[in-house]
């Protein structure tokens, strides 16, 4: 089968399609690439095909398309020039290549009112600057869509980009340092290593001047950070713990610089070097913490329509910027879009889901003259709306300032841990000062290198590596068995957790209505009454319809099929009316009664004008592991507490199916948090897990937080982890995780405090030279690193889990 000579796509057989190139008949695949090297070619640019050194991307199909019909309102992302022009930059994922890049500009060039286009290959973006009175953005987008090429406007990324700078710069101040170590560290060993008579003064003299050549660079550019963050808390009149560190790097700097011009005294340019790049290893073990998952964080403007269909005084609608939007217009909300904008139905009836404010995926009906919220999806059927609120007015924007706030509340013992931070600092400096002054007078020609020792062995690169080591060994096991850590602070809290609150619909449950119980009439068959059922509800969007994508519909052609919000679905079925729906409706429909149990669930009857079928049971599913990992977090000493914005009867049948004792339902995000704050208040430290946006204010106010992996995005974001695995039992190994994790971290503190409480005496006796206190620095650093490491051990996750099992 040969290839599209377009996209390299397989040709299939007997596609008519082709395009002679350089006079020779090529294949491909459909009419898209067709048009598209037809129109290549018309452009006077078949040089592309030449220089191209990987097949074209197919051409943009739906999403291309949807953005066109956006593309005037879209105009609003461009920003004004000097000269009157507009520019946007434009993400364009098909750039592949020189020979892409190179068509992209010359099909842009070639387009009317197109003032300047320049792709930048590495980025995959494409910067076009256009005069407004001659075209748009919309001409822009079909001049690349004709020539292959999907684009869409590039939003902000100014933080991600920062990131990755913050990132990639720390790296390779770690790489000069750890050249630096390696290679002062040979120029020194001649001398450790040279009789008692040493080298010689010509060789000792280079190799003192070696070691300033490679200490230098690890000095000067390096351990540059170190002397910006003291410099920087220096002028804000706080010691920060980068000052003693860069006190004893620059005179141990200074003191061998003059040591190797004087050729008087020893130099310590490998134990500096050392110094600088154990303490870079441990900030960059914490910058890939904190950075693990910032790359795709997403705002708000993910949950709202960039625009929305304005309708004017004579009906027509017009697509607009959703922020040009004034209380009391009209906006049309067609069926499945997200509404816009807060406001009241005048004309139409739908049912809208409401999930990002409730957390309840069940849609409700809403009907002229009812209200809807900004952020809800609407159903099948379209709405007229009056606007009411729109951008930081809306319910919506409420939920999202109140997380915004409870976020912005510091617990005690993170403020508690900045003062004590600043303390130590104080002190460190001062006992170095002591023994300097003690030594100067005792003996003047050892009080520098004393001092030296003295903030050598008590600078807290142990105590830095301690906790980060620990967290990136665990977070990494935690990632790969499904659990997420967006934040340092995350396995500390879950080790101490007391009491779990925790959400029903999307969290305990997938939010995915299933078939519980089938109730046939009498004479009808279980297969019959779901097969019916199934016909009446194929092709309908709604998750009552998505219980029964796996069920075998009727034979019987289906006519006339009617959806009534609320109530349910009536059409013919084989010559006959059959209905699907709430039983009050259903015997309004057809006069048929069916009785019917209470329970947790929604009940649906079935029944045609003739008789009644039978009822089926739907309720929602239940994530896997879920009753297990209630019963483990249970055993490990954590209070479960359910609470819902679902209905109470609904969230109390779930909460005795799982073993909950205590459980809530119907509450609005302020009772949920006004619960936490009632646990908190008692001193309990408490984990919240939701995935709605609803749950939000609870969330982000927690001491730690996790959201599952179905959560909205903005749920994700605000969360301190997320539970990547559909099996609920991730939370409860995490905690078992955390709590190893906590003994290793006490372990290295333990250690780290041991010797610095022996070596610091030790070096203030003049016991331990410089090079002596560097290493036993990084051999201290070493053994937390390996002690760390035990939590990446198969044998230490298995215990962990026979902990949890057993308990």
């Amino acid at each position: 089968m040969a290839d599209c000579f377009h996209c390299g796509q397989p040709v299939p057989a007997g596609s008519p399609y082709q395009v002679v190139v350089a006079g020779v008949l090529r294949p491909l695949c459909c009419a898209g690439c067709q048009a598209v090297a037809e129109t290549i070619l018309e452009g006077g640019l078949e040089a592309f095909y030449r220089r191209r050194t990987a097949p074209a991307p197919p051409p943009p199909e739906r999403v291309q398309a949807a953005l066109l019909e956006e593309a005037d309102a879209l105009e609003d992302l461009a920003v004004p020039c000097a000269d009157g022009s507009l520019a946007v930059e434009l993400a364009v994922p098909g750039l592949h290549c020189a020979a892409c890049a190179w068509l992209v500009e010359r099909r842009l060039a070639a387009e009317q009112g197109v003032v300047e286009a320049s792709a930048n290959l590495g980025a995959r973006r494409v910067r076009v600057r256009w005069d407004p009175g001659r075209t748009g953005l919309g001409a822009v987008l079909r001049a690349l869509a004709q020539v292959g090429y999907a684009a869409v406007p590039a939003r902000a990324a100014e933080e991600e980009r920062a990131l990755a700078r913050e990132s990639r710069d720390l790296l390779t101040r770690l790489g000069v340092a750890g050249i630096g170590m390696m290679q002062a560290g040979l120029a020194a060993l001649g001398g450790y290593l040279a009789p008692p008579g040493g080298v010689g003064a010509p060789w000792e003299g280079l190799l003192r001047l070696a070691g300033l050549a490679v200490a230098t660079p690890v000095v000067g550019f390096a351990a540059a950070p170190f002397f910006r963050n003291a410099w920087r808390g220096l002028r804000a009149g706080r010691a920060g713990m980068d000052l003693p560190v860069a006190l004893a790097i620059a005179l141990a700097y200074v003191a061998s610089l003059h040591a190797t011009l004087t050729g008087r005294g020893e130099t310590y340019f490998d134990s500096l070097a050392m110094f600088t790049f154990f303490l870079l290893l441990g900030r960059f073990l914490e910058l890939r913490l904190r950075h693990r998952n910032a790359r795709e964080a997403e705002g708000l403007s993910s949950l709202l329509p960039a625009t929305a269909l304005r309708l004017g005084p004579d009906g027509c609608s017009e697509r607009v910027p959703v922020a040009r939007l004034s209380p009391g217009e009209r906006v049309l909300v067609p069926g499945g879009a997200v509404i816009p904008c807060d406001g009241r139905i005048l004309c139409g009836a739908s049912e809208v889901v409401e999930a990002v404010l409730t957390g309840e995926e069940r849609p409700a009906v809403r009907r002229p003259g009812d209200l809807v919220r900004a952020g809800t999806l609407n159903g099948p059927n379209p709405l007229e709306v009056e606007v009411a609120a729109t951008g930081g007015r809306t319910r919506l924007a409420q939920v999202l300032d109140l997380a915004a706030r409870a976020a912005a509340e510091r617990p005690p013992l993170a403020l508690l841990a900045d003062r004590l931070a600043g303390r130590f600092v104080v002190a460190v400096l001062l006992a170095a000062a002591g023994v300097f002054a003690a030594w100067w007078l005792v003996e003047p020609e050892r009080a520098l290198w004393v001092a030296l020792s003295v903030l050598v062995v008590s600078c807290p690169c142990a105590l830095s590596l301690a906790t980060p080591a620990a967290l990136a060994v665990a977070t990494g096991g935690l990632r790969r068995r499904g659990f997420l850590v967006r934040r340092g602070h995350v396995l500390e809290a879950l080790a101490g957790v007391q009491r779990l609150l925790i959400d029903k619909t999307g969290t305990l449950t997938l939010g995915r209505m299933a078939i519980a119980e089938v109730r046939p009439a009498a004479g009808v068959s279980e297969e019959r009454l779901l097969a019916v059922a199934a016909a009446l509800e194929r092709g309908v969007d709604h998750p009552i319809a998505r219980a029964f994508e796996g069920v075998a519909a009727a034979a019987e052609p289906v006519d006339g099929r009617r959806v009534l919000p609320g109530r349910g679905i009536e059409a013919v079925l084989g010559g006959e009316w059959v209905a699907c729906g709430a039983a009050s409706w259903v015997e309004e429909r057809f006069g048929h009664r069916f009785a019917l149990p209470d329970g947790d669930g929604t009940w649906l009857v079935v029944a045609s004008a003739a008789s009644p079928l039978g009822a089926v049971r739907l309720r929602d599913r239940l994530r896997p592991g879920a009753a297990a990992a209630v019963a483990e977090l249970s055993a490990q000493g954590i209070a479960v507490e359910l609470v819902s914005g679902d209905r109470p009867e609904a969230v109390a049948a779930l909460a005795a199916r799982l073993g909950i004792r205590r459980a809530a339902g119907g509450l609005r995000p302020e009772d949920k948090l006004q619960r936490l704050e009632d646990c908190l208040a008692r001193g309990e430290r408490v984990l919240a897990v939701g995935d709605g946006i609803n749950d939000l204010p609870l969330l982000a106010r927690a001491p730690v937080s996790v959201a599952v992996g179905a959560a909205a995005d903005l749920t994700r974001l605000t969360a301190d982890a997320v539970l990547l695995a559909e099996d609920l039992r991730g939370l409860s190994r995490a905690v078992a995780q955390a709590r190893a994790t906590r003994r290793v971290i006490r372990q290295n503190l333990s250690w780290a405090l041991l010797y610095n409480g022996l070596a610091l005496p030790a070096a203030a006796l003049g016991l331990v030279p410089p090079w002596a206190a560097a290493l036993g620095m990084s051999a201290s650093s070493l053994l937390v690193v390996a002690n760390a490491l035990r939590l990446a051990n198969p044998v230490e996750r298995e215990a962990v889990r026979w902990k949890v099992s057993t308990c």
